[in-house]
């Protein structure tokens, strides 16, 4: 099976230290803490699917070569369903002061994943219901209010 390192794909001949742009996405996707904490950090053997790691910390990976693959456009799909929600709310912030100049699609059930973008597209029953920022649909949209006073809730309890 196929493996690589927690920074990229094994070279048998070199343990590199990580460059600052390396450290910057780490830090972005806040997986600086655990890559740390690893045995060999940086050179940390990491399995094929990610064995070896946990789902968030898969996740915070994936993100952080995301970024450093610096695409135009970048698709990201329920990219923090397996972290806590404190580490939701750092990474999705940092995300958007980071990727503020490129076109960044999340697509996301929790509205505490997209309240910060510029456009969100409400979708219901597979049709656009609604498009707007937070306070808009807020104000407009029946839909997304409901689900944010329903995730509003749930975080209070």
């Amino acid at each position: 099976g196929a493996s690589a390192t927690t920074q990229h794909d094994p070279d048998p001949d070199e343990t590199p230290e990580p460059d600052e742009r390396t450290v910057e996405a780490a830090r972005i996707a806040c997986a600086l803490d655990f890559i740390g904490e690893k045995e060999d950090g940086w050179n940390e053997h990491v399995g094929e699917r990610g064995t070896g790691l946990s789902g968030g910390q898969r996740q915070r990976i994936a993100i952080a070569r995301a970024i450093l693959a610096d695409p135009d456009v970048l698709i990201l799909d329920d990219v923090t369903s397996a972290v806590d929600a404190s580490t939701e709310k750092k990474i999705v912030s940092n995300l958007y002061r980071h990727l503020r100049d490129k076109t960044v699609v999340i697509i996301s059930q929790k509205i505490n994943t997209i309240m910060l973008a510029d456009r969100i597209f409400v979708i219901e029953e597979g049709r656009i219901a609604g498009v707007g920022t937070h306070e808009q649909l807020l104000a407009t949209n029946d839909t997304y209010r409901e689900i944010y006073e329903t995730q509003s809730a749930e975080i209070r309890v």
